[in-house]
């Protein structure tokens, strides 16, 4: 009796340095990873901006361009004061764009709304009769054009979903609608470039449009749900998925590239709501396991990661070497671009979901408890605050900052 319970011990003994070894592996896993400025990463070297949007355009997409930086070299600074507001009706979770003298934005309950940027008032609007989380696109086609993603009809969060949702296009004019195309149910804002349209679904569809006839160019499927929206750069397109991976996919076929995936976790999993923001040679993004990410855009090399205690649906934005986000544990943090390191914090009056905007020299994001900030981009340090806001906050044009609150958008200028 004896022999057979030496040998059950001695696999017991085993069996527990298994598990002991990989519950190490995954905690060191799960651990920060520094980075290093010789990894895939480029500053510019020239003060030179971007190419600017097109005639007409002033903030043509979710983001403000196709890289998703986030960052918009405009000179203005707070304080501001109102000069109009306009009370939308539901929440409004997603900013607008901004061209032909207008706003273009959606509520949660599926009114696409255009507005005059300097009085407010509505020149049209479209009830979908859909749910809407997301931002849309301008493009200049026919005398300008109006892309938007839908999700289901009410309730949202119904169970049998697939093949509900919607991409249509709208006259930036009158609001007629182009053309219509029905996908899965998406919340990824339009990431328009040249003519083409790119858009994610909750079936876990990426899908490559052609911006004037919404014919399919492309598809590209993850292993789960799309809910960000995809980036671009060098003829390239990245995606989030809420299997837990980054994709890399060559835009012109769809062919993939690379794919990345978060850092293992002890339990539960890592999902990417973020949209991935583009800049010096790295992709960010944020991940529902609470940590920032930095990948080689090239390779999709993991460089750093760093986290932040809370969720983080925030999409990062990035300016002079640095990256910003929000996470659910109410603090905004400022990382190095290059090694992830912490270069400030700010400690927020509630959890902060939606994603940050830099203009100029200033940071912008607001909390789920209804307050905008604006802060110094470099130091952290507090130069203004707004009683409203919920999630992505600002937009602006020359002269004027647009903020948007949870039902009301307002018109600003400097003091």
């Amino acid at each position: 009796m004896r022999r057979p319970l030496v040998v059950l011990a001695a696999i017991a003994v085993l069996l527990a340095g298994a598990i002991a070894a990989v519950v190490i592996y995954r905690l060191h896993g799960a651990g920060n990873i520094r980075g290093s400025s010789t990894q895939e990463f480029t500053l510019p070297t020239t003060t030179a901006r971007p190419a600017p949007p097109p005639l007409h355009v002033s903030w043509p997409q979710y983001g403000f361009d196709a890289t998703r930086d986030r960052s918009v070299q405009l000179a203005l600074k707070p304080p501001f004061r109102k000069v109009w507001r306009y009370y939308a009706g539901s929440l409004v979770e997603f900013p607008p764009a901004i061209a032909y003298g207008r706003l273009y934005f959606s509520t949660n309950s599926g009114v696409v709304t255009a507005l005059n940027t300097k009085t407010g008032k509505r020149a049209w609007v479209h009830r979908s009769g859909r749910c809407v989380a997301a931002s849309p696109a301008v493009g200049t086609y026919k005398h300008g054009t109006i892309y938007e993603t839908f999700l289901n009809k009410p309730p949202c969060n119904a169970a049998s979903t697939r093949g509900t949702g919607k991409v249509m296009a709208f006259a930036a004019g009158f609001g007629e609608v182009r053309w219509s195309k029905t996908i899965g149910p998406s919340e990824s804002s339009p990431l328009l470039v040249g003519n083409r349209l790119y858009v994610g679904d909750w079936d876990g569809r990426l899908w490559a449009l052609d911006a004037r006839t919404g014919k399919t160019i492309w598809r590209y499927r993850t292993r789960g749900p799309i809910k960000g929206a995809a980036a671009f750069a060098a003829g390239r397109v990245y995606v989030g998925s809420y299997d837990g991976h980054v994709y890399c996919l060559g835009a012109q076929k769809g062919r993939l590239v690379w794919k990345a995936k978060a850092q293992p976790r002890l339990y539960g999993r890592s999902r990417f709501y973020s949209t991935p923001a583009l800049a010096f040679g790295r992709v960010y993004i944020g991940s529902t396991d609470g940590k920032v990410y930095s990948y080689g855009a090239s390779t999709g090399r993991l460089i750093w990661s760093h986290s932040t205690g809370g969720y983080v649906y925030s999409s990062p934005a990035a300016w002079n070497g640095l990256v910003f986000a929000g996470s659910y544990s109410k603090r905004f943090y400022a990382f190095d671009g290059a090694t992830g390191d912490v270069r400030w914090t700010f400690a927020a009056n509630g959890q902060i979901s939606g994603s940050p905007t830099v203009i100029g020299n200033v940071v912008y994001f607001a909390t789920l408890k209804g307050r905008t900030y604006a802060l110094r981009a470099r130091s952290g340090k507090l130069l203004w605050t707004f009683a409203d806001g919920e999630y992505s906050p600002v937009v602006a044009e020359r002269g004027r900052l647009f903020l948007i609150g949870a039902y009301l958008v307002y018109g600003m200028v400097p003091r």
